[in-house]
């Protein structure tokens, strides 16, 4: 994983160093962005970024991004100034062109001329050199402003969050899109964590992860060789802390890739089962238990399906979700999610945490979360399971438990997490806590 700041990639006149094989490489990132879910992470680590020099990567992965934290009034300013609308492939191109000038603040003559460039390399492109380069020249005669949060998230889910959390909160929220995230990790020993807080220059939070203040490679930043921490948004530790697992429990985390949860839960000493349906994503699980020294059981299975009839004392459900919680870090969710994503995605939860609720011993605990905002996923899944499952009760959360910002807690002692909750950005979740008599 790699940390970049935009700005440090511009400061010293990037127009010099970098050439058109990262500005097409940041052009295929944003089209893998944009065009299915998981499609930037995928993107990451496709071959072809990975023969770019170091230097080269940073930029191509730095623009990407950069247009997708500001698409939103990036097209609202591309289209005022389009009579009709050209070939995607060089929709993209000038998208970048206004990141580099906007964001990123290239000189306006080298971002003009490598845009210009890259649209003349694409299939068709010479016929588009004129039009890149009118537009951009007039976006640096009438530079728009790009912090107007009412544009940097989709309207139709600006709409949904005003309508749940109201429109200061709603706001809020949008605003987050345009910023880099700091990194969260979380250590193996929680007793390590002032110590790693110095060590990454960071600061430890609510809860015991620590936020650092490195940027760069996180491979190479102290302490991930040895194990001591692995990546994970603070959001994102505490529906396992709210498990509190002791010694030799055994423990199932359902849908665990990329791992951390199940990390935790190993680190706690629990006898930890993790489950999930993906083998790719599962290596990750594997080759963060080998570098952590942490142990635990690695199926690959479909979590509904599975066929193991073991119970355990605690179980956490990770469920896949719309992830809309996750823009901080992956802003290209905002734009390939849908409305109609939300109904399909609910389906298939209430199956998973049916399917998790048998696995629970009597008196077990279960932790269901997802990293969505969006209600259906959240509040109304665990109504209704409530409804269905009369063995189960929710188990409140204590205010500030687990690290959990204050604000977060709902009247029932589930969680609603949004990204304003702490200083500095976290995920949006939704957790809740239930026990089966």
């Amino acid at each position: 994983m790699t940390t970049n700041s935009p700005e440090d990639l511009s400061k010293s006149g990037p127009e010099t160093v970098i050439g058109l094989p990262a500005r097409a490489a940041a052009l295929d990132l944003l089209d893998a962005a944009l065009s299915r879910r998981a499609g930037l992470e995928e993107g990451l680590t496709h071959p072809a970024l990975g023969r770019l020099a170091p230097r080269d990567r940073a930029f191509a992965r730095a623009l990407a991004m950069a247009a997708l934290r500001h698409l939103g009034p990036i097209d609202a300013a591309l289209q005022a100034r389009l009579r009709k609308p050209p070939p995607d492939r060089i929709v993209q191109v000038l998208r970048l062109g206004a990141a580099q000038l906007l964001v990123l603040k290239t000189p306006a003559h080298a971002a003009v001329s490598a845009t210009v460039d890259l649209a003349a390399s694409q299939k068709g492109g010479q016929a588009f050199k004129g039009l890149v380069n009118a537009v951009l020249r007039g976006l640096v005669r009438e530079p728009p402003d790009l912090s107007d949060p009412d544009l940097l998230a989709p309207q139709w889910l600006a709409a949904r969050w005003r309508a749940a959390f109201g429109p200061e909160a709603a706001r809020a929220m949008a605003a987050m899109v345009a910023d880099e995230p700091a990194t969260d990790v979380t250590p193996k020993d929680s007793a390590d964590a002032e110590a790693l807080g110095q060590m990454l220059e960071g600061r430890v939070l609510p809860g015991g992860s620590v936020r650092a203040g490195l940027k760069g490679e996180v491979q190479a930043w102290p302490g991930f060789a040895e194990g001591r921490w692995w990546v994970q948004d603070a959001s994102a530790a505490i529906p396992a802390r709210l498990l509190a697992v002791k010694a030799d429990e055994t423990a199932l985390d359902l849908c665990a890739a990329p791992g951390g949860k199940t990390l935790q839960l190993a680190a706690a000493g629990a006898r930890v089962t993790a489950v999930d349906k993906a083998a790719g994503r599962l290596k990750r699980v594997s080759e963060n238990l080998a570098r952590t020294g942490l142990s635990a059981e690695v199926v690959q299975a479909d979590a509904a399906e599975w066929p193991d009839r073991r119970r355990f004392d605690a179980v956490l459900l990770d469920a896949p979700c719309s992830a809309t919680g996750t823009y901080r870090r992956h802003p290209d969710v905002l734009w390939v999610a849908s409305p109609a994503d939300i109904p399909k995605l609910a389906t298939l939860q209430a199956r998973l945490l049916d399917a998790a609720a048998r696995r629970v011993k009597a008196g077990g605990r279960l932790v269901y979360c997802v990293c969505s905002l969006e209600a259906e996923e959240g509040e109304a899944q665990v109504e209704a399971f409530l409804k269905r499952s009369h063995e189960f009760a929710l188990e409140p959360v204590e205010p500030g438990e687990g690290g959990a910002p204050e604000a977060s807690r709902l009247p029932n002692g589930t969680l609603r997490i949004l990204p304003h909750h702490l200083d500095g950005g976290t995920d949006g979740f939704f957790i809740a806590r239930l026990r089966r008599s």
